[in-house]
């Protein structure tokens, strides 16, 4: 993750194409440049400089969602993620005059005032009625604006770094002190997701802290290109978590966690960073990840409706965790899971893609929703924000009655009926 294309990664490539049957972009376009085999082609052509950095290259280094299936289906184990953050990075770092993109996820990302006060404002919009009033006034329109604004996702009623405490005492026989990152988007548009990972881990035994001066976990600006950006929050948050005194840092989005397991090649050459670093990466743990490794008491009462998982990019192809979360929802669902159709599949979320790129989005949101629809589910358990958002949203606009919900608000629940019973 550096601003040079690694030529160790790119010679890996075996140009075999057994990546071009799970690349989303390819299947949108068949072209042979958005895959990526033909990514690594534009990538290799301009450091040798056969090509130069052209709007094409910029275009498909960006047009590709970064889903990293490639990476799971790749037979010699080529790290197609690091090469396309690189791409994009050396593109950023090219890039002259203002960059807008650039400023506005710097304003959002690179600290708490800016994100709240957008946060904030959309509150208030969806609260107010005014945006009932303004899409059914513009239902017959087209277009990427009004696409957009049909697949915004609901915000909380509040940001649960507001009202989680910062540290919270396990219940029963304590097993140990974690820390969790409340997030971006999850603190904003999925607090109650925030509250049932803090009250799962402290039923469970664990002591859970909430330290109130993280920030974003810089992965949005590291897969944007502005690797600076991410190392200064990266900084922050390692020196914040670590006076928590956690054994393990318990992180809910399948997007953060993938990134702060990463910090330690983020600073891999930092003589100051390098050291706190690994140790920090080493403490990381997706939350699936966690209570499957740990241990979970399993609830006596299952879900009597349909339920289904959808598998997060950066969780099944990035962290390689699948088994996990699966088994968990499984015992959730007894006789009433059902598998879903191309589940490792990206629903087009994936980041901020479905702002940027809102017609590839939405064809991979109405791929994922007619397998969701061929499964029977009325509920869909997953682990990351983005996807939460899009496949409900989507779900939302087309009046299909199915539930998203995130793994640890799904166990949360039944603990809760458990308790009501």
């Amino acid at each position: 993750m550096t601003q040079e294309i690694s030529e160790e990664l790119l010679t890996q490539c075996m140009h075999c194409g057994l990546c071009l049957s799970v690349c989303p972009t390819y299947a949108l376009t068949g072209l042979e440049r958005s895959s990526p085999r033909g990514r690594i082609r534009l990538m290799k052509n301009a450091m040798d400089g056969t090509i130069p950095f052209s709007e094409t290259f910029k275009y498909e280094m960006d047009f590709c969602l970064d889903c990293q299936a490639c990476q799971t289906a790749c037979p010699a184990g080529v790290e197609y993620g690091k090469l396309v953050e690189s791409a994009r990075a050396l593109i950023a770092a090219r890039k002259t005059g203002i960059d807008i993109k650039r400023i506005i996820l710097r304003r959002l990302f690179g600290g708490r005032t800016w994100f709240r006060l957008a946060a904030s404002l959309l509150r208030f919009y969806q609260k107010s009625g005014l945006e009932k009033f303004l899409l059914n006034l513009t239902s017959g329109l087209k277009g990427d604006f009004f696409a957009r604004a049909r697949l915004l996702p609901r915000l909380s009623e509040r940001f649960s770094i507001d009202f989680l405490p910062e540290k919270i005492e396990a219940r029963g026989t304590p097993r140990g002190k974690t820390a969790v990152l409340t997030g971006c988007v999850m603190d904003a548009m999925f607090a109650d997701a925030n509250v049932d990972t803090v009250e799962v881990l402290v039923r469970n035994g664990w002591q859970v802290a909430v330290p109130h001066d993280q920030v974003c976990c810089g992965s949005v600006s590291a897969h944007s290109g502005d690797m600076e950006l991410a190392r200064k929050l990266a900084v922050r948050n390692m020196d914040v978590f670590e006076k928590t005194g956690a054994e393990y840092y318990v992180i809910n989005s399948a997007g953060c966690s993938a990134f702060m397991k990463e910090y330690r090649e983020l600073f891999a050459s930092d003589p100051v960073y390098s050291k706190k670093a690994e140790e920090f990466s080493s403490k990381v743990k997706e939350f699936s990840e966690f209570i499957s490794e740990t241990g979970y008491m399993k609830p006596s009462v299952k879900f009597d409706v349909p339920v289904t998982y959808h598998e997060p990019c950066h969780l099944v192809h990035t962290q390689k965790i699948s088994g996990q979360p699966r088994s968990v929802v499984k015992d959730l669902a007894g006789q009433n899971f059902r598998e879903l159709g191309e589940a490792t599949w990206c629903c087009g979320s994936a980041g901020i893609y479905n702002v940027t790129h809102v017609e590839a989005a939405a064809s991979l949101l109405e791929r994922k929703l007619g397998n969701i629809e061929k499964s029977g589910a009325k509920v869909v358990v997953t682990g990351n924000p983005g996807c939460i958002a899009q496949i409900a949203a989507g779900a939302r606009n087309d009046g299909k009655e199915i539930e998203v919900l995130h793994l640890a608000t799904a166990l949360n629940r039944l603990y809760k009926s458990e308790e009501d019973a």
